[in-house]
């Protein structure tokens, strides 16, 4: 338990370190990149495509909770201002904030330290593709299925009558995305983790 808590400490602390200015720097250009994949939201009957998470995934993954938490919730918001639907609803932004808890918390310090000795690297590599794995799972489950239809249920987006239909459809919906999800997360993550290790690994060892 104290090990779990240790990495919201962390994850704050990439704010106060030496490195805070790569922190704002990254997550920003993260967010921005967000938004550029919210764009691109498909719509269906009772769900939305997009792509978003990606971004959110990756602040997770590089600076873990605590400032993954609070990135998923300005990408709501700014992803409002950027492409206003409806009045604004904070739940929303909070069921955001709670989608960069998860991934900060699965994959923050997955991977391990930034030097990673050849003969642990396919074991570390497997326990990484292992945290995306259930990273995504519980995104779709606890956000997508649980949280988002209750909160349209509440709001009205879902009528009483059509509910069962619409869990049946995002179920659907969410189990035939997953086929992508995981696949593309399983190369992109790697990537972004590769090139922001050969980018500051100078700075963050510095830093330790």
């Amino acid at each position: 338990m104290k090990r779990f808590f240790s990495i919201f400490k962390a994850s704050a602390a990439e704010l106060t370190g030496r490195n805070k200015v790569v922190c704002i720097v990254v997550t920003a250009l993260l967010i921005a990149l967000s938004m550029s994949l919210e764009a691109f939201t498909i719509e269906i009957p009772f769900a939305k495509i997009n792509f978003a998470y990606i971004a959110i995934a990756a602040i997770g993954m590089l600076y873990g909770p605590a400032i993954a938490f609070f990135a998923g919730g300005i990408c709501d918001v700014l992803g409002y201002i950027v492409h206003p639907d409806g009045a604004f609803l904070p739940i929303y932004t909070l069921i955001a904030m709670v989608q960069g808890l998860i991934y900060g918390i699965v994959l923050y310090r997955g991977w391990g330290n930034i030097s990673i000795p050849e003969k642990k690297l396919g074991r570390r590599l497997t326990e990484f593709s292992v945290r995306i794995i259930i990273a995504r799972l519980l995104d779709v489950v606890i956000i997508n299925l649980l949280m988002n239809t209750a909160a349209n249920l509440h709001y009205g987006f879902i009528p009483d009558k059509a509910f069962g239909a619409a869990v049946a459809a995002r179920i659907a919906k969410n189990a035939l995305q997953l086929c992508a999800d995981i696949p593309i997360l399983l190369v992109i993550l790697p990537v972004i983790l590769g090139a922001f290790t050969k980018v500051f690994k100078g700075r963050m060892n510095n830093a330790a």
